[in-house]
């Protein structure tokens, strides 16, 4: 597959190219497309999972007509239905929007008491005061008690991802031990680059369940942060990048407020 790509250099964080390497250097982290083109509903895949793997083993995304929520964990990649089964997608599947890094730990905090996702944001931040980069981050443990979410596959035309979620499963898992999956990205992503701040998948140990999080406690485990100062998007041939209107700006973010939330 052959990707046009366009670069964009904000203040204080590098673009890094790393097409046709061999290997992809630590604290890497590559993008396919952009969160604002999601919005927009361009659900047309524009990578293969097997491509995706060539940059990372560990990240976060979806599918092709947006079909469910993608966790990439130790090399494999897993898909969280709207049925809220876990299904291994062939090599070949497609993604119009992933999050892929290499992941390597650079620093372990260990937790011992009850926390809930304020929390947790509230101890990394502590712990990796610089948002100026990006953050890959995996937590490993017992949580009492996990909200998530998925959604199903869309028929063209697309709608808008706002008026998806509207009708997205949405799972309550008690008592469950698993894999918090994602990154926390800089404020100046914001704007249709990607999420600002914490944008976390689960996948269960048992590999039953999982989603996108949008709540949860945990009593204990493990936080693994991998920071990520090199940053590659790929935006490919036919990709959405103009937008419908409100693609940016308040609308825009509020958007993607309720999206994630």
């Amino acid at each position: 597959m052959k990707h046009r790509l366009r670069y964009i250099v904000p203040i204080l964080f590098l673009i890094a190219i790393l097409a046709g390497c061999a290997s992809v250097p630590h604290n890497s982290l590559m993008q396919v497309s952009t969160i604002g083109a999601l919005l927009d509903g361009d659900y047309a895949g524009h990578m293969t999972c097997r491509e995706l793997l060539e940059s990372g083993d560990f990240g976060l995304g979806t599918f092709e007509k947006l079909d469910g929520e993608m966790v990439v964990l130790d090399g494999v990649v897993y898909q969280i239905k709207a049925d809220g089964r876990v299904y291994r997608p062939d090599k070949d599947v497609t993604t119009p929007f992933a999050v892929v890094t290499p992941f390597q730990t650079d620093r372990v905090i260990g937790l011992s008491k009850t926390t809930d996702y304020a929390g947790i944001q509230k101890i990394i931040d502590n712990e990796s005061p610089d948002k100026g980069i990006f953050l890959a981050v995996k937590i490993t443990g017992r949580f009492p008690f996990m909200k998530t979410r998925s959604v199903p596959a869309q028929v063209q035309p697309y709608p808008r991802l706002v008026e998806v979620v509207k009708h997205q499963s949405i799972f309550e898992l008690k008592d469950v031990s698993g894999t918090v999956v994602g990154f926390r990205s800089p404020p100046y992503v914001k704007g249709g680059i990607n999420v600002p701040g914490y944008h976390l998948h689960f996948l269960s140990d048992d590999r039953t369940a999982g989603g996108h999080i949008l709540e949860f406690e945990i009593t204990e485990g493990t936080i693994e942060l991998d920071s990520c100062n090199r940053f590659t998007m790929v935006i490919p041939e036919g990709a959405l990048v103009e937008g419908r209107p409100g693609s940016s700006g308040m609308r825009g973010s509020d958007e993607l407020e309720r999206v994630e939330k």
